[in-house]
Parts: structure tokens; C-alpha cells; sequence
């Protein structure tokens, strides 16, 4: 399983729409993923306010960032599959 962390913040419409894409698109048998309300962590605050959402593949650490689409998604999942 590959688990994997979704940036957001209560109340974020391009978070729920991220969701929403993330949902439809990967195999919950395959990709878990946690949603992460950085309002609660400083540190997270800062890293990522003006980013939200994004997608953080937690083993390799690699970041999809919003805007991205059905395709990118996709893309970016077969990507982090290869990485170790």
C-alpha cells in the first residue's frame, strides 16, 4: 500500500475539489491517503499555506501541487510508484 498525505485546511473549496479528484481517480486498495489540516502545525503553516492543496507522496516526499487534473494525477502516481 502506498500511503500518501493531502494538504488542506477546513473550509478550502480547491481542497474538497482535490479530494473529490483523488477519490474518483485512486484505487483505495492500492493508495491510502490521509488528510492533513495544517492549520493545526506551524510548521505546515508555513511550508504549505499558499499552496493548498497538495498531494505528498510519504515515502519518497515528492509533492503535487494544485492546480493538477485527472491525467496529472495519474501521471504523477506512476512516477512515485517507480521511486523507492
Amino acid at each position: 500500500m502506498r500511503n500518501y498525505l493531502l494538504m488542506g485546511t477546513s473550509g478550502c473549496h480547491l481542497c474538497d475539489q482535490a479530494a473529490e479528484l483523488i477519490v474518483a481517480t485512486m484505487d483505495p486498495q492500492i493508495h491510502q491517503v490521509e488528510e492533513v489540516d495544517i492549520a493545526f502545525e506551524d510548521g505546515l503553516m508555513n511550508k504549505y499555506a499558499i499552496r493548498i492543496p497538495v498531494l505528498v507522496d510519504e515515502r519518497s516526499g515528492a509533492e503535487l501541487g494544485w492546480p493538477f487534473d485527472q491525467h496529472q494525477l495519474q501521471k504523477f502516481i506512476s512516477k512515485v510508484a517507480i521511486s523507492k
